[in-house]
């Protein structure tokens, strides 16, 4: 395994980042990369499940993605802002754990704590590069890219990730979170009345399909995609 962090994946709450993103987390543990999840809050304010045992199901999920490490920065679910006190704790972080790539959500979402998350996130990647800013929470480092995941409304991606051979893996990893499956009779938690390992697998399916495959994550980065070769766009 490689000693430099490939990957921060940042989620509002436990499970976020797993419905978004957990094919691609498979795909770079398994090649060998560092990858850390950080969850903003402990999702303690969700209608199923206590905050801790969304705790636990996010262990146990973290177990089988294989990252590093999986942190909780200890907000107030329902309450995430890009305060001065959560950036300098994100960019704490970020110092700390120094990724090549920050993976946050999108800021096109119908929760406030999506969008306040994708706010956050924006601004502690930029100020966590800034030498002058706060250097007593670390030296200053800068992912190479911000990469957005979406969240409960779709958006146009800037490339998307195959994971046709991890559907099942990526479905297991889900069903870690049994406090946010559907059961019978409890639809009234979620937008749009489906849990969210359904959710997921119609989503990864669609967009599969757009790049012609079985399944695939999509992803947005704001401007052109770097491409120091064209290796990846061969096959």
């Amino acid at each position: 395994m490689t000693s430099d962090c490939a990957a921060l994946f940042v989620g509002p709450h436990p499970d976020d980042v797993e419905i978004a993103a957990s094919g691609t987390i498979l795909r770079l543990t398994r090649s060998g990369h560092r990858v850390v999840i950080l969850d903003l809050t402990a999702g303690e304010m969700g209608s199923r499940g206590t905050g801790e045992q969304r705790q636990r199901e996010a262990a146990a999920a973290a177990a089988m993605l294989g990252v590093a490490d999986r942190r909780s920065l200890a907000l107030r679910d329902t309450a995430i802002a890009d305060d001065d006190d959560s950036v300098q704790k994100l960019v704490a972080l970020m110092r700390e754990v120094r990724p090549r790539l920050l993976f946050a959500p999108h800021e096109r979402d119908v929760h406030p704590d999506h969008t306040a998350a994708a706010q956050l996130a924006g601004k502690a990647w930029f100020y966590s590069g800034l030498v002058r800013f706060h250097p007593e929470l670390g030296s200053p480092h800068r992912p190479r890219l911000l990469v957005r995941y979406p969240g409960n409304v779709p958006v146009e991606p800037t490339f998307a990730v195959d994971i046709s051979d991890l559907v099942e893996q990526k479905a297991a990893v889900l069903g870690c979170y049994r406090s946010q499956l559907q059961g019978e009779g409890a639809k009234t938690h979620m937008v749009q009345g489906i849990d969210v390992r359904d959710r997921a697998q119609v989503r990864d399916r669609f967009f599969g399909v757009r790049i012609g495959c079985a399944a695939a994550e999509p992803f947005v980065i704001d401007g052109p995609l770097p491409l120091a070769d064209l290796g990846a766009l061969l096959g």
